[in-house]
């Protein structure tokens, strides 16, 4: 039988400045280990903790300009593109532009504190 989730919850995000995480899916919000669904706001400005999740991350962006600096470079990922961030990797996300950005992250398995390990945690 399908699950039908009416809302998200919102979940406090790490960074610079407040960004919205709506989570659909999740460890919080319908008690999901094995995937996360959220929507994204982030403000012009935000920066968060570099991170090497234990989680692979695919990312679609709605609207304005996600930046994805990995140790291999940086990428701009803009509305109508997608990024796959992989286990294990380093990566640190932002939204330097005007209009900061909004965007739905998928990760497998879940999003989880414990196991994002951010800089400086």
């Amino acid at each position: 039988m399908p699950r039908h989730i009416p809302t998200p919850t919102r979940i406090t995000a790490a960074g610079n400045k407040p960004k919205r995480i709506e989570e659909y899916v999740g460890r919080v919000n319908t008690g999901t280990e094995a995937a996360s669904i959220a929507r994204m706001r982030s403000p012009s400005g935000w920066t968060e903790p570099a991170q090497s999740p234990e989680f692979d991350e695919y990312t679609l962006v709605l609207h304005g300009t996600l930046h994805v600096e990995t140790r291999e470079g940086l990428l701009e990922v803009k509305a109508g593109e997608a990024v796959i961030t992989y286990a294990g990797e380093w990566v640190r996300y932002s939204t330097p532009g005007p209009e900061g950005a909004e965007y739905v992250a998928v990760c497998l398995p879940a999003f989880s504190p414990e196991t994002v390990h951010r800089e400086g945690s």
